[in-house]
């Protein structure tokens, strides 16, 4: 092909973006290593597929195929208004919730304002405020003696916010350290922004944690909270890409109005829909999730290794030295997991729960890589 040069083109920012990395696929290894029967526990996918309510129903789906899905999802904002408390013209459904902060930096961000973040937090954060050339604050975490170590640091960060902020992004619980915050911190945090200061409360993983999240409730007393959810974990729809926000009218107004027509296909709306109404489904993902935590903090431990805390479905194993070689000596093993490297944190493996045998496996294995 002849040789081009768009850089010259494009945004300054954009060329200087480094693009997401995702887990590596188990068609990908196998095909480069040439073996077979690889397990995958690097991108937090639920371990137990998707509810059998969401499966039939996605097949059901197939047959529409060929016609245009609802732009609006009317069912699925219907079913997700009942069980949060909320008028529909609160939702705004997205491609999954990466889509969403997306939509929310095109919305309020640009390069006279900027957004705040916590050090080692979801890496979407920084790539979407970077898209939009916007100002941004990485903010220490919590030093790793503290008992949620690697964790958001609320002080640090509202210390960080002033005129020119826009968003403050906020995991809970966090992505890739499996921290989290308490719902009274969050909420005195929320309630001290200022008005001109959007909060965006990103709960990928909150049906993995003990504590059940309110914060959709208190969108009617803080009008600057967003809370972003998503069908790829819990509810094992990752491939399907389904996602929502929840927020006041206005800023949901804002979102739809960015949002491409059709974002959301009609087998993933007729499969969210189903898999909402299966929680014995969650129930018990989030029971043999924690039978599985259980089982590789136990077992990580007996290797001599360290592990932050975690309420999500994954944790986070720190090594003395690099894990490169480690990570190299899984994976010609059949055992993908997630080095971290690109968090500044070299030496650590963030490693997704999986079936009990997957468990047993990835320990045995690591055990011989050690």
């Amino acid at each position: 092909m002849k040789d081009a040069n768009f850089t010259n083109l494009a945004n300054r920012w954009v060329c200087d973006l480094v693009p997401y990395t995702p887990g590596k696929p188990i068609e990908e290894l196998e095909r480069e290593l040439g073996i077979n029967q690889s397990i995958k526990l690097a991108s937090n996918e639920n371990p137990l597929g998707a509810s059998p309510k969401a499966i039939e129903a996605a097949k059901e789906a197939l047959s529409s195929v060929h016609l245009y899905p609802d732009a609006n999802g009317f069912y699925l904002k219907e079913a997700l208004s009942k069980q949060h408390g909320l008028p529909a013209n609160c939702i705004t459904l997205g491609n999954g919730s990466n889509e969403l902060l997306v939509f929310l930096a095109q919305a309020f961000l640009n390069p006279s304002v900027g957004a705040v973040y916590s050090q080692y937090a979801f890496a979407v954060y920084p790539i979407v405020t970077q898209m939009m050339g916007a100002m941004h604050q990485e903010v220490s975490a919590l030093p790793a003696e503290h008992p949620m170590g690697l964790g958001h640091d609320l002080r640090a960060m509202y210390a960080e916010i002033n005129s020119n902020t826009r968003i403050v992004f906020i995991a809970n619980p966090n992505n890739p350290t499996g921290t989290w915050l308490s719902s009274d911190r969050l909420k005195d945090f929320i309630g001290a922004l200022p008005p001109h200061v959007i909060c965006v409360l990103d709960e990928a993983y909150t049906e993995y944690s003990e504590e059940p999240s309110e914060a959709s409730q208190w969108i009617e007393v803080y009008p600057n909270l967003v809370v972003t959810r998503t069908f790829s974990k819990a509810y094992g729809l990752a491939s399907l890409r389904v996602g929502f926000a929840l927020s006041h009218p206005n800023i949901a107004g804002l979102l739809n109005r960015i949002r491409p027509p059709f974002n959301v296909s009609g087998i993933g709306l007729a499969a969210a829909l189903a898999a909402l109404d299966d929680q014995s489904f969650i129930a018990e993902s989030r029971r043999i999730n924690q039978l599985g935590m259980d089982q590789l903090h136990k077992g990580l431990a007996g290797l001599g290794l360290a592990t932050t805390p975690s309420q999500a479905n994954f944790v986070l194993a720190h090594f003395p030295t690099s894990v490169d070689e480690i990570n190299k000596r899984l994976m010609s093993d059949g055992v993908i997991v997630r080095p971290v490297k690109n968090y500044s944190l070299p030496n650590a493996l963030r490693i997704s729960v999986g079936t009990q045998e997957q468990n047993e496996r990835l320990l045995a294995v690591l055990a011989r890589s050690l």
